[in-house]
């Protein structure tokens, strides 16, 4: 490829490559299919990230196995969840708290469309834009909030991301 053949990645673009590098941090295997990664941003520049991980001082899935938790869906189906791990946006956003870095009108940059828990912390937390590579299975209630509450809310390829064990 030539000099003159470089296309400059968009800032989404840009966001979303540091995010899938942030994911290589992960501690779950689960996670680490899907990126495992989240980066906040603000007027083009990172605030904080997160990856998907156990709390400080907890053992990680990678060295001692899974914590799965069962959950009887509305129509009947059960899934499992581990719930070992923080999830990325939660580290994130924890993070800020942490280093007193207000969220207010920033854009979130994660794999897939955030877990309802997740996304009520994002909608607190102030966060006004989200980006996502795909969107998840389970993704109806935060897509639902994010509606109500005014963010903008872009998913890139609307392939359908599912963990095992659903």
């Amino acid at each position: 490829m030539s000099e003159n053949d470089y296309q400059r990645p968009s800032w989404d673009e840009y966001f979303l490559g540091i995010m899938e590098k942030v994911g290589t941090r992960t501690t779950c295997d689960r996670a680490r299919k899907y990126g495992g990664g989240c980066v906040i941003v603000k007027d083009k520049q990172i605030l904080v990230t997160g990856y998907v991980g156990s709390p400080p001082g907890i053992a990680h899935c990678d060295e001692i196995g899974h914590e799965f938790k069962k959950t009887v869906h509305d129509d009947g189906h059960t899934s499992e969840h581990c719930v070992r791990t923080t999830h990325s946006e939660q580290n994130a956003v924890c993070q800020a708290a942490k280093r007193g870095i207000a969220l207010d009108g920033a854009t979130l940059y994660c794999f897939m469309t955030p877990c309802y828990t997740c996304a009520k912390l994002v909608v607190t937390a102030g966060v006004k834009r989200i980006v996502v590579c795909q969107d998840y299975h389970a993704g109806e209630d935060s897509k639902r909030i994010f509606a109500e509450s005014g963010i903008e809310f872009d998913i890139l390829n609307k392939e359908i991301a599912k963990y095992d064990r659903q």
